[in-house]
C-alpha cells in the first residue's frame, strides 16, 4: 500500500521541508520507494538540497522533483511506497488540494503562541472544508529544550481536536549544517539530536500505521 504525506504550513519557514526531508530519508534507509513532490516552486527548498545529497553522494539517495500544480505531481504517486507533498506556505486552494489528496496531513509549529495559534488556524481551515480531523497532526518544530515550554505548547495542541505527534526538534545550528551539507536531522554527528529527530519521523510512520488500520477495519 502507499502512502501519501502532506506537508502544510501557514507561514513560511515553519519546517515543511524539515519535516519532509526527514521522513524521506527515515523511509528511503529502510527500502521503501520514496519521493518528494516539491510543490514550493518560490522556494524549491528540497529540489535544490537533493541535488547537494546527490553531488556529495550521500547514501540513501531521495528523489525529489519540483511541480507547478499538484495534478501533475499525484500523478507520480502510485509508482512510490510513500509519496511526501511539500506545499507552499499559507492557507491557499493548494494546500486544501493537499489534505484532501494525503492520507496524513503534518502541520509543523513552534511552541510560542505566534506559531501555535496560526497552525490551529490552519488545521480548523481544513476541517472547515472537509479534512478529517483524524488525519491531521501537529508536529513541534524549531522549539527550545524546556520541558515547561513543551508541556504548554502540548497543552494548547491537545485541547484541538488534532492529533499532536511525540517527539521535537529543538532549534540546533547542527541541524542547520546538516542541511547544508545534503543530509537531513537525523545525520547529525551528534546522537541526542539525531534521536530527537529519530522520535518524531516514527511518530509520523506510528500514526500513518494507526489511520490505516482504522480505515480497514471501516
Amino acid at each position: 500500500m502507499s502512502y501519501i504525506i502532506g506537508m502544510v504550513s501557514q507561514k513560511g519557514g515553519a519546517g515543511k521541508s524539515t519535516l519532509a526531508r526527514l521522513f524521506a530519508r527515515e523511509l528511503a534507509k529502510d527500502g521503501f520507494a520514496v519521493k518528494i513532490a516539491d510543490l514550493d516552486t518560490q522556494q524549491t527548498t528540497c529540489t535544490e538540497w537533493a541535488a547537494d545529497r546527490a553531488e556529495a553522494k550521500i547514501e540513501p539517495e531521495i528523489q525529489v522533483q519540483p511541480f507547478g500544480n499538484i495534478k501533475t505531481a499525484l500523478a507520480e504517486a502510485p509508482r512510490f511506497d510513500a509519496y511526501i507533498l511539500d506545499g507552499r506556505p499559507h492557507s491557499s486552494q493548494q494546500t486544501l488540494d493537499i489534505a484532501k489528496a494525503a492520507d496524513l496531513v503534518v502541520i509543523p509549529t513552534g511552541q510560542t503562541k505566534d506559531d501555535l495559534r496560526p497552525a490551529v488556524k490552519l488545521a480548523h481551515g481544513l476541517a472547515d472544508a472537509g479534512i478529517s480531523p483524524g488525519k491531521i497532526a501537529f508536529a513541534l518544530v524549531k522549539t527550545t529544550n524546556s520541558d515547561a515550554e513543551l508541556n504548554a505548547a502540548r497543552t494548547y495542541l491537545e485541547q484541538t481536536d488534532y492529533t499532536t505527534l511525540d517527539g521535537f526538534v529543538p532549534v540546533s545550528t547542527a541541524y542547520g549544517i546538516a542541511h547544508d551539507a545534503g543530509k537531513v536531522i537525523t545525520e547529525t554527528p551528534h546522537r541526542t539530536l539525531n534521536e530527537k529527530a529519530e522520535r518524531l519521523a516514527q511518530s509520523i510512520i506510528d500514526r500513518l500505521a494507526a489511520l490505516t488500520a482504522a480505515k480497514e477495519v471501516a
